[in-house]
């Protein structure tokens, strides 16, 4: 797959080979809007101020998914450790179905390849 303005292709068939290696590594944030906050919520059967408190950090105005520790660093409160996959796969935000299409690895695709297996320089 190819997004117009990328110099790589990202092929998701790796993501079977990976298991998370997006969703787990060194700390970061994982924003979320609110619409995506109330899909989430009505997926896991809970109201979104239980949502909130349970799943979110504050940051200013902007919330992020909560992080967890896993093996040497940190992943996603929604990576399933044991299938080494994301529990919440077809309801997670747009950052992270938008990866690794992120306008940041226009310019840093070298730290974007030691990442992610599926991608390929064109």
């Amino acid at each position: 797959m190819q997004k117009e303005g990328f110099c790589y292709s990202f092929n998701p068939k790796k993501c079977e080979v990976c298991k998370g290696k997006c969703c787990t590594g060194e700390s970061g944030y994982i924003w979320i809007t609110p619409a995506e906050m109330i899909t989430l919520a009505n997926h896991l059967g809970i109201n979104v101020d239980e949502f909130r408190l349970k799943y979110l950090d504050k940051f200013g105005t902007k919330f992020s998914i909560k992080e967890k520790i896993f093996k040497d660093g940190f992943a996603c409160i929604f990576f399933n450790e044991m299938d080494l996959n994301c529990s919440v796969y077809d309801y997670r935000p747009k950052q992270c179905r938008t990866f690794p299409f992120w306008d940041y690895f226009k310019e840093n695709y070298e730290e974007l390849e030691e990442e992610c297996i599926g991608v390929k320089r064109l």
